[in-house]
């Protein structure tokens, strides 16, 4: 725990550990009161209530549970590469359904824009500007992007997420030497053994704030999300449910959607309604 008068190494107090749970009792980012002990080390006492939480689904022998990647960020930097390896894009769309429903503001990076270059990375990507999230640019070959991309994470609460391979360490390392080196190596650490935690450790920028990586992340099942809910977590599909000629419109094949006729008008973007309909019906799992 990282304290006033610097870290300290706390245990859970026993009591906090007590009766049947559905998700993590407690997860980096969150904000504790601990009590000293004589030996220089902690124990934690309370947590306080989170605001908001970055998680997901995570199944157990014992049922489903609620894993907690972060708690209390004030941004989620959701980081593809352009290329090497290719973007999936309903991966991307799952990570902001994660966001809109924890109310935490997302930020897209997509990064290696040097592989296939700025007018091929707006023509594939740049749907998502029109959808109000800001979209960066980034290249460390180039070192395009990293000056926004340093300014949006100084003085926040952070945490990065996205595939292995796109580049993630390569950008801390660019915006603050050895940065991304450390937390490599964290990441590392919690891809040993059968247990793992996805994130263990805020990392401090040197100009304020903090930054989490989501190591060995492998999957994203939605937590607390009915497939009802998710025309919710699409900004261009909600705005227009009021519009359905059905209250209980599914957007899928009903006479009078607006949801519909806006992707036939090219309102929607094809992929981002493509991904809606699978997500809708559960008909994919999201790997990586």
């Amino acid at each position: 725990m990282e304290t006033e008068s610097g870290s300290v190494t706390c245990r859970l107090r026993g009591r906090l550990k007590r009766g049947p749970r559905l998700g993590d009792i407690i997860a980096v980012g969150d904000w504790v009161k601990i009590s000293l002990l004589s030996d220089g080390s902690g124990m934690i006492e309370e947590i306080e209530e989170r605001t908001h939480m970055f998680s997901r689904l995570a199944p157990t022998p014992r049922g489903e549970y609620q894993q907690i990647l972060i708690a209390n960020p004030d941004q989620v930097v959701l980081v593809f590469a352009c290329a090497d390896p290719e973007p999936r894009l309903r991966m991307l769309d799952r990570f902001l359904i994660v966001a809109e429903q924890a109310g935490i503001p997302a930020v897209i990076t997509f990064n290696k824009v040097d592989l296939i270059g700025m007018r091929q990375a707006k023509k594939w990507f740049g749907h998502y500007e029109k959808l109000n999230y800001p979209v960066l640019y980034t290249s460390v070959e180039n070192n395009r992007g990293l000056k926004e991309l340093k300014k949006r994470l100084t003085s926040q609460v952070s945490v990065l997420a996205g595939p292995s391979g796109v580049g993630k360490s390569s950008l801390l390392n660019a915006i603050q030497p050895g940065l991304g080196l450390a937390v490599r190596n964290v990441s590392e650490s919690t891809g040993k053994g059968k247990h793992t935690t996805v994130v263990r450790e805020l990392f401090r920028l040197e100009g304020g704030g903090y930054v989490a990586d989501t190591p060995g992340l492998k999957a994203l099942a939605l937590w607390d999300i009915e497939p009802e809910e998710v025309d919710a977590y699409f900004p261009e599909i909600r705005d227009l449910v009021a519009d359905c000629q059905f209250s209980n419109c599914t957007h899928i094949h009903e006479p009078g959607c607006a949801v519909m006729a806006a992707v036939e008008d090219g309102g929607i973007h094809f992929e981002r309604y493509e991904s809606y309909v699978r997500i809708r019906f559960g008909s994919e799992d999201v790997e990586f």
